[in-house]
């Protein structure tokens, strides 16, 4: 199929070459990742249309041909709006891509928390006219900076959960660490579970959940080094253990032996998200500078 376009509450495409003769079920399942699940509600409910007529999975389908699935009915935000601004980085009619400070959490986790990540992006979807749930891909830290992704509706949201258990969405993190990091790449694999004696931390240990990180030296200075981590998993905190486990964790992170040294959160930053777009192929990379508590940390470290 062709790149998939919003139209009101229908993603709409054209049917390509490759597309001939396969059963409209199939594509969707195999060529789209739709979840069986969901392919099967989509037909149950006749909300597969093919040149303006609802068809049954097994039908086939031949080039040029239009489809249109009803994925984009209007859904309430399933959160607050606030007029807030927010930091756009990306947006088309399936992926919303924004830049999350430090200190904010990415969504309330108590009854008293009314200014969030997902608050903010509930505001920016009634500012825009759009009525869309609100649903985050992945998560950050409170205290950690940088590039969160957005589905914008359910199909979205189950394919982008796909291609992050896959391992085809690529985050790249910029941190500062105590010491000079000796090799100059290295990769950390050690399970991550949590810590019986502490309610929030986390630390290594043999029972734990399966954890990867790969880490580049990126620049050494007199008393710490600048890393860059691309994960493999997405366990809770696991940068700062990993880190921290091979003795040199985060600037600012008290939780796992650091120092503030200056600042007052652990000096992490999700600085690159890449993929390929899931209704498009094209490339999606995007960037988010280092905040501004970083820089002056970096000028001071030289």
């Amino acid at each position: 199929m062709q790149t998939m376009k919003k139209e009101g509450e229908w993603l709409v495409a054209s049917l390509t070459a490759a597309d001939a003769a396969t059963p409209i079920g199939n594509l969707l399942r195999e060529g789209w990742k739709l979840p069986r699940k969901q392919v099967h509600l989509l037909f149950q409910h006749k909300e597969v249309f093919i040149d303006g007529q609802p068809v049954p999975q097994h039908a086939k389908v031949e080039e040029g041909q239009e489809i249109r699935l009803r994925l984009c009915q209007p859904e309430p935000f399933g959160i607050e709006p606030v007029e807030e601004p927010l930091d756009v980085l990306y947006e088309d009619d399936h992926l919303l891509i924004v830049e999350k400070q430090a200190g904010i959490l990415l969504h309330p986790t108590e009854p008293h928390h009314h200014l969030t990540l997902d608050h903010l992006v509930a505001g920016h979807f009634f500012r825009t006219g759009q009525q869309a749930k609100v649903r985050h891909v992945h998560r950050l830290d409170q205290d950690t900076s940088g590039v969160v992704l957005y589905a914008k509706h359910p199909w979205a949201s189950a394919v982008l959960d796909e291609m992050l258990r896959e391992r085809l969405i690529k985050r790249t993190y910029v941190a500062f660490v105590h010491g000079q990091v000796t090799k100059e790449s290295g990769k950390i694999n050690q399970p991550i579970g949590k810590d019986r004696n502490h309610a929030t931390r986390r630390r290594v240990t043999p029972n734990g959940d399966t954890a990867i990180t790969h880490y580049t030296v990126r620049e050494k200075y007199r008393s710490a080094t600048k890393v860059e981590c691309s994960l493999e998993t997405g366990r809770t905190h696991q940068i700062r253990v990993h880190l921290s486990y091979i003795g040199h964790p985060l600037i600012g992170d008290t939780l796992y032996g650091g120092k503030r040294d200056g600042i007052s959160r652990q000096a992490l930053h999700a600085e690159v998200l890449q993929f390929t777009h899931p209704f498009g192929n094209e490339t999606v990379e995007v960037h988010a500078d280092l905040p501004a508590d970083l820089v002056e940390l970096e000028k001071r470290l030289r």
